[in-house]
């Protein structure tokens, strides 16, 4: 009886801050699952078109990695500093080489004792995806712990952050940085685009800064660029995904799509994950406009 009361409270909270529950849009979840027939590795698809109040869930409430995603949940405990007046966008900080770490970015070639401010970090580790900043972004946050209860707080309850945080080894040996499921990133997006992270202000600057994609040949391509878009990658050998927000003309749509567990470890346009994702994009634009 507990477990129910649960359960259905957390129903009540999620309908409360997003509105009415959406229904399935039938005829799209049919092209949808077509798009993904024969795709070699584990998927998972979210779309949900704000105006219209439809839905389609693929394996959407499955766990994934969120590889580079985990960086809009540390862009939440960031501003949730700048909020309480703990930190400053203007704030100047001073990059040392010791802060080093492979994989994507640009601060990594920077020279000892260069001095940046918060928000380049922040424009770093979203556009760029760049991995010293997010790392050092997730330690002003305050670390995992204090971003994974803000993901707790907005009522996402996969959504969190594994990486150099207590009681997480076990998360991160099988998800890496981060986890989420598809539909919660999708629905984090949606709450900043709804001003409803942190506060009115704070969602906004945040949505600013999550449409300056520099990796943008995935679902991003298949979008006009006239179009504003707020948006997250995310890349291993064997997962690809994405999350995107479309200020599409007759109303607002999200959609995320998690791979995992993918054969095609290629890293290039031609990536049968990559290649996916742009078909998707694709098919909900046309189908949108």
């Amino acid at each position: 009886m507990r477990i129910f009361f649960l359960s259905f409270t957390l129903l009540c909270l999620t309908i409360l801050s997003f509105g009415q529950k959406p229904t399935t849009d039938k005829k799209l979840a049919v092209q949808i699952k077509q798009l993904t027939q024969g795709f070699q590795g584990d998927v998972g698809i979210y779309v949900h078109h704000l105006k219209k109040n439809k839905e389609v869930n693929i394996q959407a409430d499955s766990i994934f990695p969120t590889a580079s995603i985990v960086k809009i949940p540390i862009l939440v405990g960031i501003f949730d500093k700048i909020e309480k007046g703990e930190l400053q966008l203007d704030q100047q900080l001073i990059y040392r080489t010791s802060q080093r770490y492979g994989g994507s970015g640009l601060m990594q070639f920077f020279k000892d004792s260069t001095q940046v401010d918060l928000k380049t970090l922040i424009a770093l580790m979203l556009s760029y995806s760049d991995n010293v900043t997010s790392i050092w972004n997730q330690k002003l946050a305050g670390g995992g712990m204090a971003i994974n209860k803000l993901m707790a707080d907005l009522h996402l309850q996969q959504t969190r952050v594994n990486s150099q945080t207590d009681g997480r080894k076990a998360d991160w040996e099988k998800y890496g940085w981060g986890q989420t499921t598809p539909k919660e990133m999708a629905d984090l997006v949606t709450l900043i685009r709804k001003g409803k992270v942190i506060s009115i202000k704070s969602s906004d600057l945040m949505y600013r800064l999550m449409g300056n994609m520099f990796y943008d040949e995935r679902g991003l391509s298949q979008i006009p660029s006239t179009i504003k878009t707020a948006s997250k990658t995310g890349s291993l050998d064997d997962v690809r995904s994405e999350v995107i927000l479309v200020n599409a003309p007759k109303g607002d749509y999200v959609f995320s799509i998690f791979t995992k567990n993918n054969k095609d470890q290629s890293w290039g346009k031609t990536n049968e994950a990559e290649i996916l994702t742009r078909r998707l994009s694709k098919l909900l634009w046309d189908y949108y406009r």
